[in-house]
């Protein structure tokens, strides 16, 4: 999930105290660590790459870049596998990448990085409290002196205010609240929907905002903007501070809010805008008649525009993202990305107020972008096969993250006016030269409508053409997103080539990065063209002399899992092995057991029971469970138990049935993991079952 991270634009218009620091590894005067988890020693056996090396890699984290623009803080995080626990520490470094030093060395994590309106210092949380740290000297000081545990946190621009996201207790729904003599009671009690979200059940906690104010260096009170309101902001499970803002004089906070609950909560994706005077402690509604997604406000730095992202269609959580501007504090508002297909990401307001910096994906990768706000011209910046994750102004640079399927985030340093680009953090250097990386391209498949898809394919280290290779067709879950060259720690492309297996990942319709028309055609389509797309690229690949097609296997999670269950009965012949983790089986049962309901009643179209709609009728008739009368091919399933989205029992479900039918079929079950599988030593066993499986069935 994503970290509650402080980030303002406004931050990087400060001034800030610009000193040289030493090119070392020193540390801050932090108490020593009982257990410090740092940097992993891994043994590269010949150059291969494994789970454990997957590990030890160090993943960057809370970026930000000082008021001057001459600084990057950072965090790095680190895995102990013995331990089955990550710890971060904070880091900072010239936007040259010179002068690089650890602040902190602890036992606790340091998180949600912000320099501070002066630039004297970086603002960070411990364990639920508000630290700030020198970067020169790494003095640390304690900012909040509350009995509340804070979540999230955003300076006001005036330097005076400290808004705070703090989970907040309104309502009761376990049996021990309700009954005092039941203590240990372990029950809920709902009487509504939305009891339970992504993998935590509905416990009466909401993400409040609290502004408190700085007294001689200290926040000893605050006070709930939201006070009584059973709504959350930032939004669960996902929204971070950049839900919210300050305006530039520190008068108004505008922040992201879906106000509504239970049935009508779950059956729609209304979230508005509110702005709250913080004199007058009144809150408006700034968002009328926007039924979609509305979220991450931004202020120009003249305090005269607000920005924000926002989706046209009701109930669709992957519509187009609209950059809206109103002209504050009452004005017009219009749509100023009209002429970019695609959603934008991380959008940044330069000094002078009239041109934005952002990410949008181009052809299945996300590039860096400018926007002229006077002219409405947008300049595509970066290109290639990597992936821009973030990107910050600092000065007449740009900071950002960057990936692709064979490295993991660092952080570049990119040129706005020709897009080059230099690495300047390193993290990672030392272990990925002792490793023997494999290679990958974007290829464009004809699919069997005549259009041309993008296609990647990554292929074993040291790649022979001469030699003939198993393959494994990931299907991609979503259904919806952009499918670029990003690094995962466990859906790792770069691990599974390494084993030997040329990878192919189609970006088959319903992906987002390849224009909204391509992104809308999946929805009440399921295992119609999208499928045809997933056959036409493994089918186009397979007649390189290359791969083995007689030791292909496919794979996939959440939608991809869907796609498994539905080739399962519709390949053909063409696979010799299946793998879904977390996937759709049983549509009807999906439709009436999910928790976020417009998520299903938009890509269905309907409810089973409504015989009377034809477009629900033919979604559910493309259900998997539909066709495991064809099933006769291997398959492994993986659940979370704590996975809400698409409950176990879906799972249970697959194995069951393959069992009875009389199948080789695994189950692989966590009880403690959720949609995805985060904790180390559970991922390891879920990667190495992964390729005893896949080994199995695949490798002569």
């Amino acid at each position: 999930m994503k970290k509650i991270i402080a980030a303002t634009s406004m931050v990087l218009m400060m001034a800030c105290n610009g000193m040289k620091q030493q090119n070392d590894e020193s540390t801050s005067k932090s108490s020593p660590a009982v257990f410090h988890i740092g940097k992993p020693d891994v043994m590269i056996e010949s150059g291969q790459m494994t789970p454990e090396a997957l590990w030890a890699f160090g993943r960057v984290g809370n970026v930000c870049v000082s008021p001057c623009g001459r600084r990057v803080a950072y965090t790095v995080t680190y895995y102990s596998i013995s331990e089955n626990k990550s710890n971060s520490e904070i880091y900072v470094m010239d936007t040259d990448g010179e002068n690089k030093k650890r602040l902190t060395t602890t036992v606790a994590r340091e998180n949600s990085l912000a320099w501070i309106p002066s630039g004297k210092a970086i603002a960070f949380l411990r364990d639920g409290k508000l630290w700030n740290i020198d970067p020169d000297t790494g003095n640390e000081t304690q900012v909040s002196d509350i009995k509340e545990s804070i979540d999230g946190f955003i300076y006001a621009p005036t330097d005076d205010k400290i808004l705070f996201v703090i989970s907040t207790k309104l309502e009761r729904y376990t049996g021990a609240e309700r009954y005092s003599d039941l203590d240990k009671a372990n029950a809920y009690i709902y009487d509504d929907l939305m009891y339970r979200h992504w993998d935590s059940w509905k416990d009466g906690n909401y993400n409040h905002i609290y502004v408190g104010y700085i007294r001689s260096g200290k926040v000893t009170s605050v006070e709930d903007i939201m006070s009584g309101e059973p709504y959350d902001s930032p939004l669960k499970p996902f929204g971070g501070t950049e839900e919210i803002v300050w305006n530039p004089d520190g008068t108004t906070i505008v922040y992201t809010c879906k106000k509504s609950t239970g049935k009508e909560y779950a059956f729609q994706t209304n979230s508005d805008l509110y702005a709250y005077d913080v004199k007058s402690k009144q809150t408006r509604l700034l968002t009328p008649d926007m039924p979609g997604y509305d979220k991450n406000p931004l202020f120009s730095p003249d305090g005269a525009k607000l920005l924000w992202l926002s989706m046209k269609r009701a109930g669709f959580e992957a519509d187009k993202e609209r950059v809206m501007v109103m002209d504050w504090p009452a004005g017009s508002t219009r749509d100023v990305s009209e002429a970019l297909d695609a959603s934008p990401g991380s959008i940044q307001w330069t000094a002078d107020s009239r041109t934005l910096y952002f990410t949008a994906p181009y052809k299945e990768a996300n590039q860096i972008y400018e926007m002229d706000l006077t002219t409405g011209d947008i300049r595509q910046i970066t290109e290639g096969n990597h992936d821009y994750q973030g990107v910050w102004i600092a000065g007449d640079i740009l900071i950002a993250n960057r990936t692709t399927f064979v490295n993991p985030a660092e952080i570049y340093r990119v040129n706005p006016t020709d897009g080059t680009s230099e690495e300047i953090s390193f993290i990672n250097k030392d272990l990925l030269d002792k490793i023997n990386s494999p290679v990958f391209e974007k290829r464009y498949v004809t699919t069997t409508d005549n259009k041309q898809m993008v296609t990647w394919v990554v292929y074993p280290p040291s790649f022979d053409k001469s030699k003939k290779y198993p393959a494994l067709l990931v299907c991609t879950g979503g259904p919806q997103g952009v499918l670029g060259p990003s690094f995962s720690y466990r859906w790792n492309y770069m691990l599974m080539a390494s084993q030997g297996y040329v990878v192919v990942i189609p970006a088959r319709r319903g992906t987002s990065g390849s224009g909204q028309e391509w992104c809308d055609a999946i929805s009440k389509n399921h295992g119609t063209q999208e499928e045809q797309d997933l056959l036409s690229a493994i089918d186009a690949i397979s007649k390189e002399p290359w791969v083995d097609e007689n030791r292909i296997g496919a794979t996939g999670a959440s939608y991809g899992g869907y796609s498994v269950f539905h080739l399962a009965g519709a390949h053909r012949g063409r696979f010799k092995a299946f793998l879904a983790h977390c996937g759709i089986f049983h549509m009807e049962f999906m439709y009436s057991t999910t928790e976020e309901m417009f998520f299903e009643e938009w890509e269905t179209g309907g409810a089973p029971w409504d015989k009377e709609n034809n477009v629900a009728q033919n979604s559910f008739a493309h259900s998997p469970h539909l066709l495991v009368k064809n099933w006769d091919t291997p398959i492994m399933i993986v659940h979370g138990e704590r996975d809400f989205r698409v409950p176990y029992s879906q799972g249970m479900a697959a194995f069951n049935t393959a069992q009875m039918l009389g199948l080789e079929s695994r189950l692989l079950i966590f009880p403690a993991e959720n949609h995805w599988v985060l904790s180390p030593q559970n991922a390891i066993v879920w990667q190495r079952e992964f390729f005893a499986w896949f080994d199995k069935y695949l490798k002569k």
